[in-house]
């Protein structure tokens, strides 16, 4: 092996580098460069990647291309654009799946037999088959609606781990809403007395669900809820509700206030409910003619605006030692009093 002049082993092949022209090792040289500095900052129209140099880069585009064309426009040959940008085809998205999905045997059964346009019944393998699940299997038959048999754990995760869907589930697209002044048209049309609830401040879908069960138990004709701050119908509501929901109309109202003063210039009453209204529930004499009940959330109850709306604050006379009722109860305590009142 050979040696160096130093006496050790050189390696094979290695090459001692000269240090001539290299930086100074002292405190003074190290770091002199990065001391004086990288100079001016370049100007923005300069700089290829700031808006700016962008923007100058496309004028210059553009003067190249003897005027034609938008500045800023990239033409066939940059950068392998081989389609001119308005001519490109349009990017599809992927949009969300807003269907909903309703279980439980009596709510399917009921959105079936009321037509609701349903997409696919799922059934949960080994089902125990009753009445209502061969009713449903041979209504969605009828209907031409694909049946999926899946195993429970993924009926279970179709409908929602909370959910209790009973073997039965039905994929429904989002709901349509009607118009409150349609409800009402429809309403008069039949020489029907209005009655509607409707639902100030609810965000709770099993009391909405509660609510349009009992609207449909008492002769209601539709639940009203606002577009904003408030719960639409969701499958939660649909289970709730155990198929109303496809019997009883909903509708929503863009302005919940002015669709109340709209209803009372139409000759409707409008009855609010508080637990500390001036007019207790059976002293009401407003039963009998045209009536939209409105209902307020537990907490923060009637909202101002809505409460001035009103012909009438109502109160339903509780135990003392309970502070409240909660909005389905109060709404199906209300309804079943003007119901009584209005059998002969």
């Amino acid at each position: 092996m050979a040696k160096s002049g130093t006496g050790r082993p050189s390696r094979a092949g290695a090459v001692r580098r000269s240090t001539k022209g290299s930086k100074a090792v002292g405190s003074g040289g190290q770091g002199r460069q990065a001391l004086e500095g990288k100079g001016p900052t370049p100007k923005a129209e300069d700089r290829p990647y700031h808006p700016a140099g962008k923007a100058k880069a496309a004028r210059e585009r553009f003067a190249a291309a003897g005027g034609k064309g938008k500045p800023g426009q990239r033409g066939g040959n940059d950068r392998g654009q081989g389609q001119d940008a308005r001519t490109a085809p349009a990017r599809r998205v992927k949009k969300a799946d807003d269907s909903e999905m309703v279980t439980g045997r009596n709510s399917v059964v009921e959105a079936l037999r009321a037509h609701i346009p349903a997409t696919a019944l799922y059934v949960a393998f080994r089902v125990e088959v009753d009445e209502r699940v061969k009713e449903a299997l041979a209504l969605a038959n009828k209907r031409g609606i694909p049946v999926m048999e899946v195993m429970r754990p993924e009926l279970d995760r179709l409908s929602g781990h909370d959910a209790v869907h009973q073997g039965l589930a039905l994929k429904v697209p989002p709901y349509e809403y009607a118009h409150p002044e349609t409800l009402l048209d429809e309403v008069l049309a039949k020489q029907q007395t209005p009655l509607f609830v409707a639902l100030d401040g609810i965000t709770d879908p099993r009391n909405l669900g509660a609510i349009i069960r009992s609207t449909a138990a008492f002769g209601g004709h539709g639940v009203i809820v606002p577009q904003r701050r408030s719960v639409g119908v969701t499958a939660s509501a649909w289970k709730t509700s155990a198929g109303a929901a496809a019997r009883t109309p909903v509708a929503m109202a863009s302005n919940l206030t002015q669709t109340l003063k709209s209803f009372k210039q139409r000759g409707v009453f409008v009855v609010g409910l508080a637990g500390d209204g001036a007019v207790t529930l059976s002293d009401l004499d407003l039963a009998q003619g045209p009536v939209v009940i409105v209902v307020g959330s537990e907490g923060k109850g009637l909202s101002r605006l809505v409460t001035e709306t009103c012909d009438a604050v109502v109160s339903i006379p509780i135990s003392a030692n309970t502070e409240s009722l909660n909005a389905g109860i109060a709404a199906s305590v209300t309804l079943y009093e003007i119901a009584r009142q209005r059998t002969p």
